[in-house]
């Protein structure tokens, strides 16, 4: 099975707020499949994690940052993607202190815009009461780690 590394990041406003991608596939292995998740993607060929982290988040955000921040955690699954390939992910995850909530989609890929259908900044309560998928499953722990550490 293919490794594939990639680079997602915890981006977080002044208030605490985390900010999420809604994934919504129509077509594809994935057909059906309908959550929420974190910003980030593949390591591509000459990055490293960092590096991948900082792109990643120039493309899916338009925040420009040479540093991404720390890598705060690290998971090893087993992931399906949209060809229907499966792959053992290897996500390394870098926390982002952004100073408001601007982004743009400027960076998107097709595929992106067709599957990213909308993004929304949360609270560690609306993500506790949330009745939708989301991922990573210890997202609120991960940013409560990351917030006692500040």
């Amino acid at each position: 099975m293919r490794r594939r590394p990639s680079a997602r990041l915890l981006i977080l406003d002044p208030a605490g707020r985390v900010l999420l991608f809604h994934f919504v596939f129509t077509n594809g292995a994935l057909a059906g499949e309908d959550f929420w998740a974190t910003p980030g993607g593949a390591v591509e060929e000459g990055e490293d994690f960092a590096r991948a982290a900082a792109r990643e988040l120039a493309e899916e955000t338009g925040i420009r940052s040479s540093a991404p921040g720390r890598e705060v955690a690290r998971k090893e699954f087993i992931l399906q993607l949209e060809t229907g390939e499966s792959v053992m992910a290897d996500e390394r995850y870098f926390v982002v202190t952004v100073p408001d909530q601007s982004m743009s989609r400027d960076g998107w890929t097709e595929l992106e815009k067709r599957v990213m259908t909308e993004y929304r900044w949360w609270s560690l309560q609306e993500l506790a009461e949330a009745t939708e998928k989301v991922w990573p499953e210890d997202l609120i722990a991960m940013v409560r780690r990351f917030s006692d550490r500040q």
